[in-house]
């Protein structure tokens, strides 16, 4: 089978990578497509993943959002078009699932969270949907998806590819050159915070998140803390670096699943970054401003993750070095979304 991955957005390219091996394996041919967003094409790169960039982010506002939606989809259906894609599969890219459609391909789509807007388009129109056990059957029916599509699987996407882990040797090193820190600098003796800025410009981001705001400067006047401050645009990175100039705003791509595995506690606006802790046993704590998706709650629950919603939840932040909690595997899961992907709904 010829099977075409789109890449939508960085944490698209940790997810697929294992599948994208696992499908070479068994002899199926792979195309990738790329949007220039977030990191996406750099990490792809770093990856050693190979394909075609085409599109980015359609800005803040819904009128760019929906022209960008278009144009992006119409250009990748002539892409899958002349590269004769059979399978279209992506983690909730709406304009693949779009383009999909359009060249009579079969379109499946995973999904985690419940409230992404988009997922009215990709839900509907994908004829297979892959979801976590603890996905809303409500939020299902209210997207349009029929239950006779749905495929539900235990645990959490971040094992897909977490699951055999193997941290990087000479992580500390590239922290070091990435973040300026000092020569001397050693992880071991300071506490590393790593802080994940909100989504401002995605679609399900429409509020403003003063907290996050807040927390930051709780952090700025602490002694024997490192902390690593991940901006998700050009316009953050500014705005950050002048207000808070002892953060430490990497200046070249890391790998964030080494990051979060080096790191003491992970703070984030959004969701990945927080389930990719848990998933690897750092402490974690979301300080998202949106209504908390079903797979944090499951999370809380099991007590990975820690939700801060008051500036008196900011004194429960566990800034400490972290204890060799260890890591929530899967090691089956890659191999049984694949397996969903290729097979005949």
């Amino acid at each position: 089978m010829r099977v075409w991955i789109d890449l939508a957005n960085a944490p698209h390219v940790a997810f697929f990578l294992p599948m994208i091996r696992l499908l070479e394996s068994r002899g199926h041919e792979v195309i990738v497509s790329m949007r220039d967003f977030n990191n996406t094409v750099e990490l792809a790169c770093r990856a050693g993943l190979q394909g075609t960039v085409i599109g980015e982010h359609g800005g803040a506002s819904a009128a760019g959002k929906m022209a960008n939606l278009l144009h992006r989809a119409f250009d990748l259906a002539a892409f899958a078009r002349r590269a004769g894609a059979q399978i279209a599969v992506s983690h909730n890219s709406y304009t693949q699932t779009i383009a999909g459609r359009l060249i009579g391909a079969r379109v499946v789509t995973a999904m985690d969270y419940e409230g992404q807007p988009a997922n009215h388009i990709a839900f509907r129109l994908a004829h297979r949907v892959i979801v976590p056990a603890c996905f809303p059957a409500s939020a299902l029916r209210r997207f349009g998806c029929r239950e006779d599509k749905v495929v539900r699987y235990e645990g959490f996407k971040e094992q897909v590819y977490l699951s055999d882990f193997a941290p990087d040797p000479g992580f500390d090193a590239s922290l070091r050159r990435a973040c300026g820190l000092p020569r001397g600098w050693n992880r071991r003796n300071t506490i590393l915070v790593t802080v994940r800025a909100p989504a401002e410009q995605a679609a399900y981001h429409h509020f403003k998140n003063r907290l996050f705001v807040t927390m930051l400067d709780h952090l700025r006047g602490m002694a024997g803390i490192t902390v690593v401050l991940l901006p998700r645009d050009e316009a953050q990175r500014a705005v950050y670096t002048t207000r808070y100039p002892r953060f430490h705003v990497p200046r070249a791509p890391l790998s964030g699943n080494d990051l979060v595995y080096a790191s003491d506690l992970v703070v984030s606006a959004g969701g990945t970054m927080n389930r990719e802790a848990a998933v690897l046993g750092t402490p974690a704590c979301t300080i998202f401003a949106g209504a908390l998706s079903a797979v944090d709650r499951a999370l809380i629950g099991l007590g990975r993750l820690v939700s801060i919603e008051t500036e008196r939840d900011l004194d429960r932040l566990p800034l400490e070095k972290k204890n060799g909690r260890r890591a929530l595997v899967n090691p089956h899961l890659c191999g049984r979304i694949t397996d969903w992907v290729l097979e005949e709904s």
